[in-house]
């Protein structure tokens, strides 16, 4: 992947479990973003838990397995 298009945008580090900056970004493979502010690159990971319980509860509901 390429670095271009990431300016002024904050990612989440899955390998430093922090936020970084444009001056500082780990290779695309370690990061989630871009993000627009800090705040939001900080709660990434509790995005990513709420999207795939919903994507979970959706898929059980395709299956038949609502309760």
């Amino acid at each position: 992947m390429s670095d271009s298009g990431r300016g002024g945008q904050f990612y989440w580090c899955t390998r430093h479990h922090r936020v970084e900056t444009d001056a500082d970004v780990c290779p695309a493979k370690h990061v989630l973003g871009p993000y627009n502010s800090a705040a939001d690159a900080e709660n990434a990971l509790q995005r990513v838990q709420e999207r795939n319980e919903a994507w979970d509860a959706e898929d059980a509901r395709w299956a038949g397995e609502d309760k």
